[in-house]
């Protein structure tokens, strides 16, 4: 199988994992150890970049007048207390930052946290907590398991499409009306 690094993973209604259920997943990397992804769609209650920032010391509070603020995800069950930001390639750090594909690029600092906080920054960005992860050849058994569908990678969906309608839009890409989907697998 080709490289998965760059793709959408979308969660099928057979999906028995309710913690992926209607995940929009981008994948970050994939190697001979497995694969990579950050749940897209899937913002955590109560919790924000501003807050996230200001738990952390990384702004102080009203220190800046126009701060950016938006959700922190659920990225996925794997190290649910390290954070990720996937975000334009107009940031990026030398210490923490990843090119993914074009217009892509994933950050592990702090320091882009704080920029966000701070009204800085990419200028497009979804920031999580925790991250999906497949040991060597466990996704592919799952892809072709059923509980999977993958697309191409679409900034605007990534970036520029609510939370809520990422699921819907990312099956209607690959030419599937979410209606007609089974939660149930088998053969034909």
């Amino acid at each position: 199988m080709t490289s998965l690094t760059g793709k959408l993973l979308i969660a099928t209604p057979a999906m028995p994992d309710l913690r992926f259920a209607h995940a929009v997943i981008f994948l970050c990397a994939q190697s001979d150890d497995g694969t990579m992804g950050l749940i897209i769609n899937k913002p955590l209650p109560d919790l924000s970049i501003q807050k996230l920032a200001q738990h952390l010391q990384l702004v102080g509070e009203g220190a800046h007048p126009e701060p950016a603020d938006g959700p922190i995800h659920f990225g996925g069950p794997v190290e649910t207390g390290r954070g990720f930001v996937l975000h334009s390639q107009d940031y990026f750090s030398a210490d923490g930052s990843v090119h993914v594909i074009d217009g892509v690029v994933l950050t592990t600092s702090c320091d882009v946290l704080a920029e966000l906080a701070r009204g800085q920054g990419p200028a497009q960005a979804i920031a999580a907590l925790g991250y999906a992860g497949w040991g060597p050849q466990q996704l592919e058994q799952e892809l072709h398991a059923g509980g999977w569908l993958l697309a191409d990678p679409d900034p605007e969906l990534l970036f520029a499409t609510s939370d809520s309608e990422k699921w819907n839009k990312a099956l209607r890409k690959i030419g599937v009306d979410p209606r007609m989907l089974s939660g149930r697998t088998g053969h034909a």
